[in-house]
């Protein structure tokens, strides 16, 4: 044993030749390590600040934030080794982290002192860039701008469902419906890009790209952009009469020009009324080849069917394309039914032959008594336009609606300025699932149980309906936890 130099005591021979609690006077080993330090905190987001521009998400005394903080102290720490480091309790909500560290390091003649410390860690308020561009409403990065210059939004409804069942609308930030289209607007380009290649696989359309520079830092040299995709869908709908230029006709098969549009997924379905002759143009073609709606559903009319023959052995011209299996083709003779005090009648041809019988009402275009004005139209020889195209049976609104029971989701948006003609469509959407198998294939429908169908003998006008099996029941939360749910089950 030798003495302690400084206060005399017997102590274990060191390299120092003092105690322990006289070297603690003399050497502070957590000098020049700060005792209190600052981390910044977001509020909105709950993320911590890990400089020079991150920000992470950490719980409270969890492996994620001790390592944070213990960053803040790296550049303090490089003349001592650290032994230990946790937490010690602090109040949730007192801004206050304390970690208590055991460091080691050598001092006086190689002797090693290890001394134990506390350091405070000040949570201090802090908004993120994320947080603070949406504070600012300057949150997206790019906008999706679908438009479609119609006066129907049959293809819209058809769409927003397609986006629905496959959930492309998750991660979007907002979408705001206009008169003429939906805006989406993204908070990453990626994301922007996923939907545009969703839609060109789609509906037929063309798309354009352009961006916008918002920020430019020359020292790191980033640019911040942002972007803006502007998607055009074919301005023709379900049920619209259409005339083709005589080239694109001509390479469908020898169709006539005048024909009616039966479905647009992601090609536009046509059928010639007068040879039940079908073609599927895609969006390529059609901007090759551009064809414009001779009528809005505004303008169809309202005829009774007069006397009607089915037409078995049609003979097709030479080079002639698919015909179609599911319509009939019949003659019609047709009155308008705002004409029932005349004996003025209508003949043509009609691919309804199927779901026609006499006295039945049928909505179609008067092209003998409408003006119109298409380039391809007027270059056709006139006797080769049709006095009248039938376009769908008519049936009574008011009790296919009673009668509807199911329903689809919508998506949450943004409207401005709604049309009242809005609701009018929305049913022709329903009306079209309704009639049209090979279009709802592509949608969820969900059974509606809050309406009970009444069925009656008299009510059967023949409309179409869906039938239980392509109806999906609707989950709610409440079903999941027993609430609500708890009265549908039965013992």
């Amino acid at each position: 044993e030798c003495l302690c130099c400084t206060c005399g005591v017997p102590i274990p021979p060191n390299p120092a030749n003092m105690c322990v609690a006289c070297l603690r006077t003399q050497v502070d080993i957590s000098e020049g390590i700060p005792k209190q330090v600052t981390v910044h905190f977001c509020k909105q987001c709950e993320r911590y600040l890990q400089p020079p521009a991150s920000w992470v998400q950490c719980a409270l005394e969890s492996r994620e934030l001790l390592a944070l903080c213990l960053k803040k102290l790296k550049s303090s720490m490089t003349k001592v080794r650290l032994i230990d480091a946790g937490f010690l309790w602090t109040e949730p909500h007192s801004k206050r982290i304390k970690i208590k560290l055991t460091i080691q390091k050598e001092v006086m003649n190689g002797a090693i002192l290890q001394q134990v410390f506390v350091v405070e860690f000040v949570v201090q308020y802090q908004m993120c860039d994320d947080c603070h561009r949406v504070e600012a409403k300057d949150f997206w990065k790019a906008v999706v701008q679908v438009r479609q210059k119609t006066v129907h939004k049959k293809t819209f409804y058809y769409l927003e469902q397609l986006i629905l069942k496959h959930k492309l609308h998750q991660n979007s930030l907002n979408i705001k419906e206009i008169h003429d289209g939906i805006d989406f607007y993204y908070g990453s380009k990626q994301h922007a890009q996923k939907m545009v290649d969703f839609l060109q696989c789609t509906v037929p359309c063309r798309s354009k790209t352009s961006q916008r520079l918002i920020s430019h830092d020359i020292h790191s040299n980033t640019y911040n952009y942002k972007s803006t995709f502007s998607v055009e869908i074919v301005p023709v709908c379900k049920d619209n009469v259409v005339c083709l230029s005589p080239r694109l006709a001509q390479s469908l098969g020898n169709m006539g020009q005048v024909c009616v549009c039966v479905r647009v997924t992601s090609t536009i379905h046509l059928i010639d009324p007068s040879t039940l002759q079908v073609a599927e143009v895609d969006g390529n073609t059609y901007w090759r080849y551009p064809f414009n709606s001779l009528c809005n559903p505004r303008q169809l009319e309202e005829f009774i069917v007069m006397d009607l023959d089915i037409i078995r052995d049609q003979k097709l011209g030479a080079g002639a394309g698919v015909r179609s299996n599911k319509h009939t083709l019949a003659e019609v003779w047709v009155q308008k039914t705002s004409e029932m005090d005349t004996s003025q009648q209508y003949h043509c041809r009609t691919f309804l032959g199927h779901l026609l019988n006499i006295g039945d009402l049928v909505l179609g275009f008067d092209f003998a008594n409408s003006n119109i004005n298409d380039e391809h139209l007027n270059k056709m020889n006139p006797h080769h336009v049709p006095d009248v195209v039938l376009i769908k049976k008519s049936y009574d609104r008011s009790r296919r609606v009673k009668r509807r029971n199911w329903k689809l989701q919508e998506m949450a948006r943004d409207r401005e300025g709604m049309d009242t003609d809005d609701e009018r469509q929305y049913q022709d959407f329903l009306e079209d699932l309704e009639e049209d198998e090979a279009l709802r294939k592509n949608v969820n429908i969900y059974r509606d149980a809050s309406k009970i169908p009444v069925e009656s003998d008299t009510d059967d006008d023949g409309a179409p309906r869906i039938s239980l099996m392509e109806m999906m029941e609707e989950l709610s939360l409440a079903d999941a936890t027993g609430g609500e749910g708890a009265d549908m089950m039965t013992d």
